[in-house]
């Protein structure tokens, strides 16, 4: 389940470069990038925002952006063929705004080509003189999520189409740290999210207990811990220094891990050519410190016994997963880290006391695995594929950041930025799956498959609505705009899939796929590279955090112009393959943002 973050943005500056295709055994197509000097890549980002910033107060009847506003640049992307991004966060006289994020495109002779905007109405409020004292808010705030409160922090909240003075506060509660806003002027509670990335939706658990279904993934034989040796123990007289050990997982069997080694016969499950990467065990508590987690150390490199008798088991698949969505991530776009800042994206196995379930929390920039609840969910969800979805959502978090429409009271999400957030999460989790290609998780466009489902997969992309735990729909209807994320993903990953494989049936490895269309149009796919290209560019320079189904349309054929031409192949395909799920220029909803 994805949880939105709504917080004010710790703002860096990073320059990227723009994948024109992918790379890498997994992908063939043309190289990723160019390189620059940092030297020059810094001065080239300065110019940049400041062409950006200028660009947004001069164009401000596009932009939105006006008196009493302030941008701060979160991104700086830098395409191979000139053209300029940059992401801004807004303030409105001091004051964050919520859905305030906006894009400001850019030729390469630094001249202003136009706008991607979270909100399309102006984001000052009626009034900044607060009605609630920031004591009444917390306290508002506290009753609503049952925890603890931290300070209150006047916001404008221009989410939902209008814009209100409204407070900001961090709640501590009993399922973690969860944003409440409530509203300045009538004490309502506008909104109410957790702050951890859920993989199971309140929704999907409920199903579950009813059904009197348990999910109990299949893991490999238990095998002695001491007749599993590691390979390739590094001799250096210095240490700590790169070694290079094996990990026998639940999940995907005996694979192998870069770790740190620290003495002549001790290493530490720490990865030091992927920015420190590091998996430790909570040993049982719900901390969201990292710092509290317990190092995971052994004298021969290597961990677990491919069964939960082993705590190192699971702590193998967590880091393998890891790695894994980060070569991903580098190989095919150039990205360092889940955040491209080069830091780590870390995990803690056996955390918490029965819980089912997995989480990326992004303050921690960890992955948060629990053991199961012994009931509906009986073992560790440290699967290949909820890793790299989980993850996505961190990539989303740094990029777009795009929220749900609303919350309910169980948790459960609504509108289509969240399913959007959803299905990107679960495009790009298949696709770590197809970069790792791994036989004993072999590849392939179903989400969840190991997860001992008796539907056999949790999401599929093919054919979205053979999903019946969650009602995962394959089109886009009126009734989408309010559907539950997880229920509203199947429309964009149906498109993807489209774009990517085409309609009709068709085997992939050991999966045979029959992929519908809305209208019994016949689309040819232009292979998965060049497919998740487009959603990728899409992502990080044509979404935000409202960005719906139509605007992901746009965006998408944005990104495929770029890349490809609008005379291309690519280009009409991606219009052919949205028109598949029922989404065109023509049935576009009245603006909602």
């Amino acid at each position: 389940m994805r949880s939105a973050h709504i917080r004010s943005v710790a703002v860096a500056v990073a320059v990227t470069t723009a994948a024109t295709g992918l790379t890498g055994t997994a992908f063939a197509g043309p190289a990723t990038g160019v390189e620059q000097r940092a030297a020059a890549a810094a001065t080239t980002a300065a110019q940049v925002v400041t062409a950006a910033r200028t660009a947004a107060f001069a164009h401000s009847s596009a932009t939105g952006v006006g008196a009493g506003d302030e941008v701060q640049a979160q991104d700086v992307m830098i395409d191979p063929e000139g053209a300029r991004h940059v992401r801004f966060v807004r303030t409105h006289r001091g004051m964050p705004v919520l859905g305030g994020d906006l894009v400001v495109h850019l030729s390469h002779r630094l001249a202003y080509t136009g706008v991607t905007r979270a909100a399309d109405h102006a984001v000052r409020p009626a009034t900044t003189e607060a009605k609630l004292t920031a004591r009444q808010a917390e306290e508002r705030a506290a009753s609503a999520a049952d925890g603890d409160a931290g300070t209150a922090a006047l916001v404008v909240d221009a989410r939902g189409g209008a814009s209100a003075l409204a407070y900001q506060v961090a709640v501590d509660g009993p399922d973690g740290t969860r944003t409440v806003v409530v509203d300045a002027l009538t004490g309502k509670v506008r909104s109410n999210t957790p702050d951890n990335d859920e993989f199971l939706s309140p929704k999907v658990l409920d199903t579950l207990r009813k059904r009197g279904e348990t999910l109990d993934p299949a893991t490999g034989i238990a095998a002695h811990t001491d007749a599993f040796a590691g390979a390739s123990v590094s001799a250096a007289a210095r240490y700590p220094a790169t070694a290079h050990g094996f990990g026998k997982s639940l999940f995907v069997g005996k694979v192998p891990l870069t770790t740190t080694q620290t003495a002549r016969k001790s290493f530490l499950l720490k990865d030091p050519t992927r920015y420190g990467t590091e998996t430790r065990d909570a040993k049982g508590k719900e901390t969201e410190s990292f710092a509290q987690g317990t190092k995971f150390t052994s004298t021969t490199d290597s961990w677990g016994n491919g069964a939960t008798s082993s705590r190192g088991s699971a702590a193998a698949d967590a880091q393998y997963g890891i790695t894994k969505t980060l070569d991903f991530y580098k190989k095919t776009f150039g990205r360092k880290g889940i955040a491209n800042n080069s830091k780590p994206a870390r995990a803690m196995v056996h955390w918490g006391k029965k819980v089912g379930n997995a989480f990326w929390d992004s303050d921690c920039g960890c992955m948060l695995y629990g053991d199961g609840d012994g009931q509906e969910i009986k073992k560790p969800l440290v699967v290949l594929d909820v890793t790299g979805h989980e993850l996505t959502h961190g990539v989303v978090d740094a990029t777009a950041r795009l929220e749900p429409t609303y919350v309910d009271n169980d948790g459960n999400q609504f509108g289509e930025p969240g399913a959007l957030n959803e299905s990107l999460a679960d495009i790009f989790g298949s696709n770590v799956e197809f970069s790792a290609n791994n036989p004993k998780n072999p590849p392939n466009y179903l989400l969840g498959e190991k997860l001992g489902l008796q539907q056999k997969f949790l999401r599929r992309l093919d054919h979205p609505s053979l999903d019946r735990l969650e009602g995962t729909v394959d089109y886009w209807s009126p009734e989408v705009t309010d559907a539950e994320v997880h229920a509203g993903s199947g429309v964009s990953s149906h498109a993807y899939y489209l774009l990517a494989e085409g309609s009709g049936r068709k085997k992939i490895g050991a999966t045979t796929y029959d992929s519908p269309t809305y209208d019994g149009s016949t689309v040819t796919g232009i292979g998965r590279a060049k497919a998740t290209a487009i959603f990728y560019r899409a992502l990080t320079r044509y979404m935000v955090s409202s960005t719906d189904f139509h605007d992901a349309r746009v965006a998408t054929l944005k990104a495929a112009k770029d890349l490809y031409g609008a005379s291309g192949v690519e280009y009409r395909t991606v219009d052919q393959a949205w028109a598949a799920v029922n989404v065109t220029e023509a049935d576009k909803p009245a603006a909602r943002h």
